[in-house]
């Protein structure tokens, strides 16, 4: 169930909020939604419509609530550091049995001994590891191959840089900015549009004025190649990993234990 936490507004007021964060995300990715189809598609494909799912870095819970919304007897635990986004999180799901939700840092070694569970069935995460490097990157996919079970999977959407086609990464990128700024242009938010008006926001100031505290402006990450993750995965245990969706700026992919 939900961590016990008190939460403020209605079930219409959460909608809201959890909506205003989807479109700020689709501002930097019009795929989204189809790249959260195809993680889902590939949940029931290998482990089956009921999975245990540890939602990673699971922000306002956009993973977990597609996940249910699509597989009713499924369940999710999600985990953040963030104390804004999972207020937001909190609140959408208050009172669903499905959920709980975890406040830990993903770079502390001992983080996983917070978790509900030894083992789930998928750990899926989305536009969130980039913020680490390299390094602790490597560790945190080492710890993720303990908690997945066997014939399990890890799914991880983000952006992943091939460094070697240089051209191609400039022209997508001039493209996607294009498009960007005519979105923004027609009323768009903005990442920092967003966070500013959700520290004016009186349920989210308190938890937006500790978000800074932990992350300041934003953390900073790496984007390796989707080869270097496929290669990292093997090497931490799985026994498979390769993309199996893909845009021009972001991949989803998939490694089975």
């Amino acid at each position: 169930m939900v961590e016990t936490e008190t939460v403020a507004g209605t079930s219409a007021d959460w909608r809201a909020r959890q909506e205003s964060w989807d479109r700020q995300q689709e501002w930097y990715m019009p795929d989204r939604e189809e790249r959260f189809r195809v993680m889902l598609d590939m949940v029931e494909a290998l482990v089956g419509p009921e999975p245990r799912v540890l939602d990673l870095a699971c922000g306002t819970g956009s993973i977990t609530d597609r996940l249910l919304d699509r597989f009713p007897k499924a369940t999710s635990t999600g985990v953040d550091l963030d104390p804004a986004l999972l207020t937001i999180a909190r609140g959408s799901f208050d009172g669903d049995e499905r959920v709980t939700f975890v406040t830990a840092d993903l770079k502390d070694p001992d983080w996983a001994r917070k978790l509900p569970y030894d083992s789930y069935d998928a750990i899926l995460t989305a536009t969130a590891l980039h913020w680490l490097r390299g390094g602790p990157l490597a560790t945190l996919y080492g710890q993720l191959a303990t908690l997945v079970r066997e014939g399990g999977v890890l799914m991880n959407a983000d952006h992943m840089i091939d460094r070697t086609t240089p051209r191609i990464n400039a022209a997508e990128r001039a493209h996607r900015h294009a498009q960007m700024d005519r979105a923004k242009a027609a009323g768009a938010l903005d990442w920092s549009e967003w966070w500013a008006l959700a520290a004016k926001d009186p349920v989210l100031a308190g938890p937006t004025a500790e978000r800074y505290e932990i992350y300041g402006e934003h953390a900073d990450g790496e984007m390796p190649s989707v080869r270097w993750h496929a290669e990292t995965l093997l090497t931490a245990g799985f026994g498979e990993a390769r993309a199996v969706w893909a845009s021009p700026s972001d991949t989803l992919l998939l490694a089975v234990k």
